[in-house]
C-alpha cells in the first residue's frame, strides 16, 4: 500500500523540476545566469553549456557578465547567444562579454506569461496521469486480492492528497513566475 504513495511521489517531484528548469527558459526583466543553461558551444567538438565553459555573474541586476575560462571561446559564446532564441545581443569588451536584459514590453510579458501557464498545466497533467496511473495499480492489486475494498479506498485518498500537494506546488511556482514577469 505504501510502496504505491512512494513510487508516486519520485514521479511528480520530477515533474515540478522540469517545470523549474521551464520557468528559468522564460526571461524576465532581470538578469539570471540560468537562462544561459539551454545555450550550448561547440567545446572540443562536443555540444557544451557555456556554464560549464565560462564564469557567468550578475552585474547591475539587468546585465549577465560571461567571463570564459579559454578565451579563445569568446567568439563562440557570442554567436551561440545570438542563434539562441533567447533575443540577447552580446556585448564584448576584452575578456569579458556582458549581456543587458532588454525591458519587457507589455506584449511580451502577456506573451511570457501565457508560455509559463502553459508549462504549469502541462506539469499538472503530468501529475493528474501519475495519480490515474497509481490508483489503476491500487485497483488492479485490489482485484487480485492483494488488499481490501477500504484499502483502495484509502490509497486512493492518500494519492489525491499527494495530487493536491504538488499541483499546489506548480500554483506556487506559476504565481511567483507570473509576479516576477510582471514585475517592472
Amino acid at each position: 500500500m505504501n510502496e504505491i504513495i512512494n513510487q508516486i511521489k519520485p514521479k511528480m517531484q520530477k515533474a515540478i523540476d522540469s517545470l523549474a528548469h521551464e520557468f528559468n527558459k522564460i526571461r524576465t526583466g532581470r538578469a539570471n545566469p540560468s537562462i544561459l543553461d539551454s545555450v550550448k558551444i561547440d567545446y572540443y567538438g562536443n555540444p557544451t553549456p557555456i556554464n560549464q565553459a565560462a564564469n557567468i555573474s550578475v552585474e547591475e541586476g539587468r546585465t549577465l557578465a560571461i567571463s570564459p575560462w579559454d578565451k579563445s571561446l569568446i567568439g563562440e559564446i557570442e554567436k551561440a547567444i545570438m542563434a539562441s532564441d533567447l533575443g540577447l545581443n552580446p556585448s564584448t569588451s576584452g575578456d569579458l562579454i556582458r549581456l543587458t536584459m532588454p525591458a519587457l514590453t507589455e506584449e511580451t510579458r502577456q506573451e511570457y506569461i501565457k508560455q509559463a501557464r502553459n508549462e504549469a498545466e502541462n506539469s499538472r497533467i503530468s501529475i493528474r496521469n501519475t495519480r490515474r496511473d497509481a490508483n489503476n495499480t491500487a485497483k488492479d492489486q485490489q482485484k487480485a486480492g492483494d488488499f481490501s475494498e477500504d484499502d483502495l479506498k484509502r490509497i486512493e485518498d492518500l494519492v489525491q492528497k499527494e495530487t493536491d500537494h504538488f499541483i499546489g506546488l506548480v500554483d506556487a511556482e506559476l504565481k511567483q513566475k507570473e509576479e516576477d514577469l510582471i514585475e517592472i
